[in-house]
């Protein structure tokens, strides 16, 4: 039985029964098949299952609301984004990315392919469960791999449905969908799969690292990213600043979570997020958490913060939603450095201010955390905001905007946000391994 977290009402999950060895099994089978493929015949497949998402949107966009409870409009430009990231990596599988071959040694000729690693393991979580996935299984299936996808508990209903459409258009279990629990997933991990690619949290992605042993391990682990705002940052950043924070209710990695101003302009900011929170609904703007342990997470770390200051946003909810896991957006200001609302990933739609002395302490602070996914920098001279952007340690930095992001540009973690790379041509490396051969020219 599932919750819809809009409701709070209780459904059934339908889902044939798979073991995990079965699914590895029958992706294994599959694998000399589609690695056999050339680019120009995997790249159509790819592209017919993209038309297949686009051509099937609203039982897709039905699938990722039945678990999230995400807005429609919300679930319609995350549906058509997974399908433009599909499309993204049918066309770069094409392309030529390796290293140059030719002439290396005297008397030999070299060249290098780059091979498909068998098997992948993608667990992704329940804040995107189709755009997380596509982040994954796009390039893995480009590069040639067959894929076991476990999507997270909650949220197993877009993964069937892809799964399905992929059998019919893919081949016969080139992506194998494996509903089930973090059990299931543990289970996965240790399995004879070739490389293990999870989204979540951080104590999730150290139980993979050490449960998948010498096997390769791309990981992308949360953010609690930092947002600086300079005394000339530009008109609207307040607004967007929160709309980034708001979305999806907060539960985005690379949301901004921590603002940093200097003391000068400290009160404005303060002030300037506190109207800009105060207009945003949770129910017509963004929609509620996605389960009871996230509700609970939330609260117990509201209960814990020391912020002098808080301002809560409206709760704005249709007759029918009120038993849902619906949580208001807040500003927490006038608080410690080590306060848990700073320190822990709250991972829901709380924005805390710090004040500091300087650019120097602006970097100290927004550098002061574990996570190290993404930041930004907000401020009309871009002197003075590049190089805060340099000094960022973090793997994508955003000037006067947050969480823009495409398909070309890459995005990945460092430190305790994980490691590896999401997105762009550079992720079709996470899935292969180079293969040197070199020929004695005369005999």
């Amino acid at each position: 039985m599932l919750t819809d977290p809009r409701t709070g009402d209780r459904r059934e999950l339908t889902a044939d029964p798979l073991s995990v060895d079965d699914a590895v099994a029958a992706a294994r089978a599959a694998f000399p098949v589609w690695s056999g493929l050339t680019p120009r015949y995997r790249s159509r497949r790819l592209l017919a299952l993209a038309e297949a998402i686009e051509s099937n949107g609203d039982a897709f966009v039905a699938a990722e609301r039945a678990g999230t409870g995400k807005p429609l409009a919300d679930a319609v430009s995350e549906v058509e984004t997974a399908a433009d990231v599909l499309r993204f990596y049918a066309g770069a599988l094409r392309a030529e990315l390796t290293p140059a071959s030719g002439h290396r040694l005297p008397g030999h000729e070299s060249w290098v392919r780059w091979e498909p690693l068998g098997v992948v393991a993608a667990i992704v979580p329940w804040n995107y469960p189709l755009l997380m996935a596509m982040w994954r299984i796009g390039p893995a299936l480009a590069a040639g791999n067959t894929v076991v996808l476990k999507p997270a508990e909650t949220t197993p209903d877009s993964a069937l449905l892809l799964a399905r459409f992929a059998r019919e258009i893919l081949g016969a279990d080139v992506l194998v969908a494996l509903p089930g629990d973090r059990e299931t997933g543990r289970r996965l991990v240790e399995s004879a799969v070739d490389m293990v690619a999870f989204t979540g949290s951080q104590r999730g992605g150290l139980d993979v690292s050490a449960r998948a042993g010498l096997r390769r391990v791309s990981l992308e682990l949360g953010g609690n990213c930092a947002a600086i705002v300079l005394p000339d940052a530009p008109a609207g950043t307040y607004d967007a600043i929160v709309a980034a924070c708001t979305y999806n209710a907060g539960q985005s990695c690379a949301a901004p979570a921590r603002v940093l101003a200097l003391r000068e302009n400290y009160d404005e900011v303060v002030q300037g997020l506190a109207d800009a929170m105060a207009a945003r609904h949770a129910g017509p703007d963004f929609g509620p958490l996605n389960n009871p342990d996230q509700a609970a997470r939330l609260d117990d770390i509201l209960s814990r913060t020391a912020a002098g200051v808080q301002r809560v946003g409206g709760l704005r909810l249709a007759e029918g939603e009120a038993g849902g896991y619906w949580r208001a957006g807040r500003i927490l200001a006038d608080l410690p450095a080590d306060d848990p609302a700073v320190v822990e990933e709250v991972f829901g739609p709380v924005l805390t201010v710090q004040a500091a002395s300087g650019p120097g302490e602006l970097i100290h602070l927004a550098n002061g955390v574990p996570q190290a996914l993404a930041a930004s920098v907000w401020g009309t001279n871009m002197g003075p905001a590049m190089t805060l952007a340099a000094a960022l340690d973090c793997g994508e930095v955003w000037l006067n905007c947050h969480l823009e992001q495409t398909a070309e540009l890459p995005h990945g973690g460092r430190r305790a946000s994980g490691q590896g790379t999401d997105l762009s041509v550079l992720a079709l490396a996470e899935y292969q391994r180079p293969k040197t051969i070199t020929a004695r020219l005369t005999l």
